[in-house]
């Protein structure tokens, strides 16, 4: 068809989602048990919920300036100063963290740069560094999904601009160490290499602190958002801190693409930063604590340790027929390993669920791993 003759290349990089079919199968299916979809299930805090309704009815829905109502920026502000190094960082808030992690890819990459990616890595990552014309550089961090220094530095060459790290980690639910952290932000230090830091799931740790690679790279980028931790994914509202010049760049991209971030909920998250939502983290490490006891003697799984999945190695086929046969049998919807990675070995388990899903689920499972095809 003509039509077709008009698209450009780069849109060929943006196959179907299996996410986002998952999400549709998820709205279609009855009696369904839905362990695929990364989001929390808790409702919005009230406070929250109140300050949003209040910033619509107070007129707070035209646009905001690009960069998000300074109020929300200094907040963060005073926030960051505390925890993390660069005298110099600057916030910007963005539409959702992917909106974050467009802005920066697309300030930082040009065509040709290579891009670090640990494998498995978040769906969106490697899309985007081909979309601005980097080469993803694939470093394995199977079977147990640590970064390995020595890896990453004979992964680097001239040509390597950035590395993107996400801990806790989409799709393992593991916490990388704090010396695996140390380790990567001194070598990018040293090398001058930038690195973009997902932040995304930091109030989900379970076993152990957070660490970022800006608590030693006062050059680091970092990508945070509100939805994880507050139940409102779709409100969609992220940010970027990082040295000024890197935020003011990606200030004037936001200007000539999003133009700005959902304005009234900027104001509900003024609110947001004071509420206590220990209570909903510590019933997801109970969930997490469900999950590997129900499945300890079923599958091999590397322990999350953070976020609110986890990834176990398939007990037989591929991660993709091992998850197409648990929606044919049993309705049970689960992401494919292959999703995320290089290798198709593994599938992702999202716990965030309510307690009849999550044991239903488990018990779903060990039918699965008993009873192969």
């Amino acid at each position: 068809m003509m039509v077709e003759r008009w698209l450009a290349q780069r849109t060929e990089l943006f196959g179907h989602s299996v996410i986002e079919h998952i999400f549709e199968l998820a709205s279609t299916l009855e009696d369904r048990v839905d362990l695929s979809i990364g989001q929390p299930h808790f409702e919005v805090p009230s406070k929250i919920q109140e300050a949003a309704i209040e910033a619509i009815r107070a007129g707070r829905n035209r646009y905001s300036i690009s960069q998000g109502i300074e109020e929300l920026r200094e907040a963060l502000r005073q926030k960051i100063r505390q925890e993390y190094q660069g005298d110099d960082r600057e916030v910007i808030i963005t539409c959702g963290t992917s909106g974050a992690l467009v802005l920066a890819t697309a300030a930082l990459i040009n065509p040709g740069d290579e891009v670090i990616l640990f494998d498995p890595w978040f769906v969106v990552y490697d899309r985007l560094v081909k979309l601005f014309g980097g080469q993803p550089v694939y470093i394995n961090t199977y079977p147990r999904f640590t970064i390995d220094p020595e890896k990453l530095a004979a992964a680097l060459t001239p040509k390597t601009k950035l590395i993107i790290i996400n801990s806790p980690n989409n799709p393992t639910g593991v916490v990388a160490s704090s010396e695996e952290v140390e380790a990567v932000a001194k070598l990018a230090m040293r090398q001058g290499i930038a690195i973009l830091s997902d932040e995304i799931y930091k109030a989900y740790c379970y076993d152990q602190p957070f660490t970022s690679p800006g608590y030693f790279n006062p050059w680091t980028i970092v990508a945070g958002g509100f939805s994880k931790t507050y139940g409102v994914p779709g409100w969609r509202l992220g940010f970027v801190h990082g040295p000024k010049p890197i935020i003011d760049r990606m200030i004037r991209i936001q200007q000539y693409t999003f133009v700005c971030p959902p304005h009234p909920f900027q104001w509900a998250m003024l609110t947001a930063l004071e509420v206590d939502v220990a209570s909903h983290i510590a019933d997801y490490a109970r969930k997490r604590d469900q999950l590997l006891q129900g499945l300890r003697d079923y599958y091999d799984l590397v322990p999350p340790t953070g976020a609110f999945y986890a990834f176990p190695h398939v007990p037989w086929g591929t991660g993709k027929s091992f998850v197409e046969h648990a929606l044919r049998r049993y309705r049970l919807l689960l992401v494919p390993g292959g999703v995320f990675s290089q290798q198709d070995t593994h599938f992702r388990i999202a716990y965030a669920v309510d307690e009849t899903t999550l044991s239903r689920g488990i018990e779903l499972l060990r039918s699965l791993a008993e009873n192969p095809p």
